[in-house]
């Protein structure tokens, strides 16, 4: 009798567990991802803004720096499917050098054409 019902709940468990979608959501309040030594250094960002007007997708995001010296930032932007999963070959870390009391805009391109969220990683 036991057999008989274990057997049953792992049936239903199985069955539950194929019909589920994989997503991974990039919520709003992701898309952009700072390390603490970047508010350190005195740098503020905007959230990625991504654009799909054009065939290729694209996203930019502003950076201020508010100290008086020039910083060096590394950034790297990650893409991600309908589905939410991360899109790969991922891009190689680019780097820009933030005037003092300035800002500048990173710009980001997806090589992928499913590319439907995007999120910015900040680092020193």
């Amino acid at each position: 009798m036991t057999t008989g019902r274990v057997a049953l709940l792992l049936a239903a468990l199985t069955l539950a567990g194929c019909s589920s979608r994989p997503a991974i959501p990039v919520a709003n309040n992701q898309t952009l991802v700072m390390e603490s030594s970047i508010l350190a250094a005195g740098i503020t960002a905007q959230p990625p803004t991504l654009s799909t007007e054009e065939l290729q997708p694209s996203a930019f995001s502003r950076l201020f720096n508010e100290r008086q010296q020039p910083v060096t930032v590394h950034y790297r932007f990650y893409w991600y499917d309908a589905r939410g999963l991360e899109m790969h070959p991922l891009e190689a870390p680019r780097s820009v050098t933030i005037p003092a009391n300035s800002g500048v805009t990173l710009y980001g391109s997806a090589n992928y054409l499913g590319a439907r969220n995007v999120r910015l990683y900040l680092y020193l």
